[in-house]
């Protein structure tokens, strides 16, 4: 397959999100060759575990850069001045991700066009945010979706409702009665908090968590979690999305914590004693193309443990310790 450097324009952006399973390779290749032509960080560390343009000839060829990178380095595809700079939460005694965001208009299509893809027409919901922890800081990349959705959903009564509970339950009441198609998002904490005080039948209602205990509370098994969120809110599935501060798309699950990516999106594994060596499916550590991460990174190794199944769906394990990255010299670029 001869690749050739990609121009990049609003155009070739845009055929992105209209691609098609057997185009997938052939646009990772060419962001590849971009990238690793246009983002210093980028280059450097492929030239360092020895991949370069002439011998990348697949997507298992692919260097991934490690996510820590986004803590320590300005991971950007070309100079430009960002349009919005997204940052991870994290303590006073943590290094925050940073995400140098050119061009918020794709961050935008990546979240619709995802949406529409899972769940159909925004206009059809009322959006429901419970989401306090990213709302009292800055620079979330999922507050800034939540708000973009709930303004596209065009609902009176789609917004965030922080710590008003009792305001959140007469919503959900109403929704219910109106039998309005209903998505309320909740970061994991805030939706226990709720869940504790307050027992519902929603049947119109899909309940979305979204991670995060963030020391708020005891952490739950992902089990745990979903059986008792059911029993209190009478549904039969909770749904969760996984993204990340590093990355401009999303995954989806809407039953046992099985995640399904859009087109444009794609996890692999890589093995925690060869990084390099990538396989499709199996146990592993979970590395992530985000192809609309034309701007920053597309090809990032997270600190993920998760399972691939045969379908390219997938399941997130638990998370790497501190020393995922023991003895790589590579981090002083």
């Amino acid at each position: 397959m001869h690749i050739e450097l990609p121009n990049i324009t609003r155009e070739w952006t845009d055929k992105i999100f209209q691609l098609v399973p057997a185009e997938f390779e052939e646009m990772a290749l060419q962001i590849f060759l971009y990238q690793y032509h246009n983002n210093k960080i980028y280059g450097q560390y492929a030239n360092a575990v020895g991949k370069s343009p002439e011998n990348v000839r697949a997507l298992t060829d692919i260097p991934f850069l490690p996510i820590s990178f986004f803590k320590t380095h300005k991971v950007t595809s070309t100079e430009f001045e960002a349009e919005v700079i997204f940052e991870s939460s994290g303590t006073t005694q943590t290094i925050n991700s940073r995400h140098y965001v050119k061009d918020l208009q794709l961050y935008q299509q990546s979240f619709t066009k995802a949406f529409e893809q899972f769940y159909g027409n925004i206009a059809d919901y009322c959006m429901i945010g419970l989401l306090p922890s990213y709302l009292e800081r800055q620079h979330s990349s999922l507050v800034v979706m939540a708000n973009a959705l709930m303004r596209q959903s065009n609902h009176a009564d789609s917004g965030f409702y922080l710590y008003d509970h009792e305001k959140l339950l007469a919503v959900l009441q109403r929704a219910e009665q109106q039998q309005q198609k209903t998505l309320f998002m909740g970061v994991t904490f805030a939706l226990l908090d709720f869940a504790e005080k307050h027992s519902l039948r929603l049947r119109h209602t899909i309940v979305m968590e979204t991670g995060g205990m963030k020391g708020r509370r005891e952490e739950w098994t992902k089990q745990k979690l979903h059986h008792f969120l059911q029993q209190q809110f009478g549904v039969d599935t909770i749904h969760s999305e996984y993204g990340m501060t590093e990355l401009l798309s999303q995954a989806y699950s809407k039953a046992e914590g099985i995640f399904n990516c859009p087109a444009w999106m794609k996890v692999m594994l890589r093995e925690d004693d060869n990084p390099l060596h990538l396989i499709t499916h199996g146990n592993g550590i979970l590395n992530i193309i985000d192809l609309a991460n034309i701007y920053s990174c597309a090809f990032i190794a997270t600190d993920d443990v998760g399972k691939i199944y045969s379908d390219g769906s997938f399941e997130v394990l638990g998370r790497l310790d501190t020393s995922d990255l023991r003895g790589c010299s590579l981090m002083v670029l």
